[in-house]
């Protein structure tokens, strides 16, 4: 999920500026937290879940009273950020970023060291985005019906694009061509810059990229955008469908939450959810999130343990429709 570095790095700043503007409440009642927190992530700096995080983190810390130190632990598609996780001190100090490999892995991995659904308690959903299919301007192909009937005209001949084996960009395509019946050849790429940098010199055929990622070259017709991947269209690119609209009952999209380790007490799982749930109320907040193309996940943790364990059904199907397995 890799995006734009120097767009992060600028939203981070707007982050770190504005963030004083959000209306800090006094701590809540309770001696929880009286000290630093971290949030643990399973992607390197300066892409969409650092900066999610840090976001998060930076407003928890000016609602809660203490600090929220965001903590990288990239490798083995997250599972090392979810081990560290799951074996800390259940004691609401060590929070997890979920991300949306947290829903593929379990199929994706043979043998993993931890069970998600029973090692993980579900926080709060924070944001939700789409993806955007692309393709090189060179591909005669304007629309999602056009894709379709050119790659069922073209078995086997079209590439796509993604950003590794398993990564929600590959399981959009993988749960599209298993919608349509069309056969697309997938090209799994260590990260999706150079993926882009191949799709854009018409080495690739189609990408189910990131929105934040491909927006701009969308814009300036360096890529051909068809439609977006989300259950409605989205701000950032309003002009372009949805895939739903032409493949009804099609949605893929990225998520992050918070999540902490089994047995943290219920009164601290609390007050998380409930200060997570008035950042995104706050309209700094959501102003910054709608500028990563990002929807809201309000909810109780009741809800965004609904969302997990109907994503694990949703792309557990996925990969095992499409052979995936683990780099």
């Amino acid at each position: 999920m890799a995006l734009h570095r120097r767009r992060f790095l600028r939203l981070a700043g707007a982050a770190t500026l504005f963030a004083p503007r959000i209306a800090a409440a006094q701590a809540p009642s309770g001696t929880y937290p009286n000290r630093s927190v971290r949030i643990v992530i399973g992607y390197t700096p300066g892409g969409s879940a650092d900066i999610t995080a840090r976001l998060t983190g930076q407003w928890l810390s000016e609602r809660l009273g203490q600090q929220f130190i965001v903590e990288s632990r990239p490798g083995a598609a997250t599972n090392i950020a979810t081990d560290t996780v799951v074996n800390s001190p259940p004691d609401g100090y060590t929070l997890l970023l979920v991300p949306p490999s947290a829903a593929i892995n379990p199929a994706l991995y043979d043998k993993l060291s931890f069970d998600f659904l029973r090692d993980i308690v579900p926080v709060a959903g924070i944001i939700r985005f789409p993806n955007v299919v692309v393709v090189t301007p060179s591909l005669p192909v304007r629309t999602i019906p056009e894709l379709i009937a050119h790659a069922k005209a073209n078995p086997g001949k079209l590439n796509m694009a993604s950003s590794g084996n398993g990564s929600t960009i590959h399981m959009s395509g993988e749960l599209f061509k298993m919608m349509t019946g069309i056969n697309m050849i997938h090209v799994p790429y260590r990260g999706g810059a150079p993926a882009l940098t191949d799709l854009i010199a018409g080495q690739v055929h189609v990408m189910f990229d990131n929105i934040p990622t491909s927006a701009e070259h969308v814009k300036t017709g360096r890529l051909r955008g068809l439609a977006t991947t989300g259950a409605a269209r989205a701000a950032v690119l309003p002009d372009l469908p949805t895939v739903a609209e032409f493949l009804p009952g099609y949605e893929a999209s990225a998520w992050y939450g918070l999540g902490v380790p089994k047995g943290t007490p219920a009164d601290i799982v609390d007050k998380l959810n409930k200060t997570t749930n008035d950042i995104l109320a706050d309209p700094v907040a959501q102003k910054r999130f709608a500028e990563l193309g990002a929807a809201l996940l309000p909810g109780s943790a009741a809800d965004f343990h609904k969302l997990l364990v109907d994503e694990t059904e949703k792309w557990g199907k996925v990969v095992k429709f499409s052979g995936a397995k683990a780099e």
